[in-house]
């Protein structure tokens, strides 16, 4: 209930009649103040308000009860001395700073709508929960708010690429090859390769680049694919009679004990419900090609000027034992194992253009997050269950920009509830619903 009344204050939500402290005096709100969500201190801050024609200039603190600011001890607090106006849902008693000063109280009513409406988001069965006002909805708040969501989800993946950077002692080349790498596993083994990733040692690899063998042998090695008990156990004979097996496995011994390399458990790599083309062995030995070839690298990226240029350097095949195999000593028909084009859409959606983006910001380039956001607009929407989802409603994502919005639309806002922070619950929350 104190999230809605934050809301309704924030908004200016409150019915048409006088607004009065608990003890009568008149209240007129000339500004509700900037909104302190997330950090310690009252909820809004420089807030404007007349108590009995005199102006006040201070924070503003919002409780379900008034005794809640005893419970929350600000009674104690100092930081809340300069609250000019305490607002509540129960004036259940009066309140004092830890100056011993009394504070006026307003009680903040909710206005019937807003609270049946709220209700209505919270507990509805249907998904998302305004399905039903969205075909209702202007063309300038939909593009609005789906252009500040766009934005939101590359600052959010700025975030995680940053702290990959700070994990690779400041080299965002080292965290490009992370993220990189993250995006191989394209959501199922992300984790998996993330930390395969942050296991493999570049500076040693970069010593053997010129061998493709050799950055197979680490890259392999590293991921706990070259221990016999890694493969299942119907293909182990196959394996060791084959050959390339033993041979990768005598290799990256040679290197783990002059790199001093320590794989990871093999256990965490996952197989069930994947498609071949998709298991980590294909992957890794893409990325071995891809880095053999001089095209992981961070320049090359920020050198593309088109997203035709993106996908050319994003693309890669397997080495040639991976042309007939899947797994060690599990054959397969002969096939390239390139990656398909809508494979090449989603490592441009998800690697290239988040890091563009956190590039620029990093760097203060504005053309790196134009170029980000150029990208996003020209590359086709993405085709899954949450754009789908959304086309049932009545948002259709034209681009990839649109389709990067909905899905953090539902993730950050949806599946958490979020409708007070949400543009579309807005709208939902002021109009009456029938």
């Amino acid at each position: 209930m104190e999230q809605l009344l934050h809301y309704v204050w924030k908004h200016k939500m409150w019915p048409l009649a006088p607004l009065s402290t608990t003890d009568g005096r008149s209240i007129e709100v000339i500004d509700v103040g900037l909104y302190n969500r997330r950090n310690a201190g009252p909820d809004f801050f420089n807030a404007k308000v007349k108590i009995n024609g005199t102006l006040w200039v201070g924070n503003v603190e919002i409780h379900d009860r008034a005794s809640d600011w005893y419970l929350h001890g600000h009674d104690h607090d100092s930081a809340y001395n300069n609250v000019i106006l305490h607002v509540v849902g129960v004036a259940d008693r009066d309140v004092q700073n830890s100056r011993g000063e009394y504070l006026p109280q307003m009680i903040l009513e909710v206005p019937a709508h807003v609270h049946d409406n709220y209700a209505q988001l919270l507990h509805s069965d249907h998904y998302p929960p305004c399905y039903q006002l969205i075909p209702s909805l202007t063309s300038l708040t939909v593009h609005a708010w789906m252009a500040a969501l766009q934005t939101e989800r590359l600052e959010q993946k700025t975030e995680a690429i940053r702290q990959r950077a700070e994990r690779c002692n400041g080299s965002w080349e080292d965290a490009y090859f992370v993220t990189l790498a993250r995006n191989y596993g394209f959501g199922i083994n992300g984790e998996a390769f993330e930390q395969w990733a942050f296991n493999v040692p570049l500076q040693a690899v970069g010593k053997h680049r010129d061998d493709l063998f050799q950055i197979e042998a680490i890259f392999m090695g590293q991921a706990g694919l070259l221990d016999l008990n890694a493969i299942p156990e119907r293909y182990q004979r196959e394996a060791l009679n084959e050959g390339y097996f033993t041979k990768l496995s005598n290799e990256y011994r040679y290197l783990a004990h002059k790199f001093s390399l320590t794989p990871i458990d093999a256990s965490i790599w996952r197989f069930l419900r994947l498609r071949p083309q998709n298991f980590p062995h294909i992957r890794i030995a893409q990325l071995a090609n891809l880095y053999y070839e001089r095209k992981a690298g961070l320049s090359n990226l920020l050198e593309c000027a088109t997203v035709e240029e993106v996908k050319k350097l994003l693309a890669t095949h397997v080495t040639a034992y991976w042309e007939t195999h899947y797994l060690f000593g599990a054959e397969s028909e002969k096939s390239a194992k390139h990656l398909s084009t809508s494979s090449l859409n989603l490592l441009t959606i998800n690697t290239a253009i988040p890091m563009l983006f956190a590039v620029g910001r990093h760097r203060q380039k504005e053309e790196y997050c134009d170029r980000a956001f150029d990208f996003l607009e020209q590359l086709k929407a993405e085709q899954n269950h949450i754009v789908r989802m959304w086309q049932e409603c009545g948002l259709e994502a034209k681009s990839a920009g649109d389709s990067q919005a909905l899905i953090q639309l539902k993730r950050e806002y949806c599946e958490r509830r979020e409708c007070l922070r949400c543009r579309f619950g807005y709208e939902y929350l002021k109009t009456p619903i029938k």
